[in-house]
């Protein structure tokens, strides 16, 4: 098992958005450490509609599970998570 990278982490999510959980479940299935990964991995069982295996990772992610399961709703959040940080959001550079 490995990190992905935030570029793997994101083709994950890419084919996620299209639908693609089977793919993405190559590349997210090699990383059990990260929080992102799991979380993604998650949707993808989500997507399968595996959801006592869904719910697993998203504990291993330290997530709460949905009470309204929505793998689009999941996606765009984590989708939200993998953005960099804007200029000004820490405040920094504004005076």
């Amino acid at each position: 098992m490995s990190t992905l990278t935030s570029s793997e982490l994101r083709r994950a999510v890419a084919l996620l958005e299209a639908g693609d959980w089977r793919a993405a479940h190559e590349i997210v299935q090699r990383d059990e450490a990260t929080a992102l990964a799991c979380w993604a991995h998650g949707i993808v069982h989500i997507m399968e509609e595996d959801l006592p295996n869904a719910r697993y990772w998203y504990r291993q992610a330290q997530r709460t599970f949905p009470t309204v399961i929505s793998a689009p709703a999941e996606i765009a959040l984590l989708k939200n998570a993998l953005r960099p940080p804007t200029a000004g959001s820490s405040g920094e550079g504004r005076r």
